[in-house]
């Protein structure tokens, strides 16, 4: 009984697409300055990563750290 009484909903109005979006103009100078940050950023990431002295253990370092006994109860 409530279709027959209740108000039937107008149509939505067409969904229009939004305008695009303009590429950004970058002019050689600021393409430059951006080549040289991203430089320096990596320069400065390769240089902290290179003084964490974790891992990459010689062979025969791996093979001594291996052969020991640990708390475990290794034999």
């Amino acid at each position: 009984m409530g279709s027959i009484l209740s108000p039937k909903m107008p149509p939505l109005p067409p969904v229009q697409a939004p305008p695009p979006i303009p590429e950004p103009t970058v002019s050689a100078e600021e393409k430059e300055r951006l080549a040289q940050e991203r430089a320096s950023v990596e320069r400065k990431r390769r240089g902290r990563k290179s003084t964490i002295l974790t891992g990459s253990l010689t062979p025969e370092a791996e093979a001594a750290a291996k052969a020991e006994k640990t708390l475990l109860g290794d034999a």
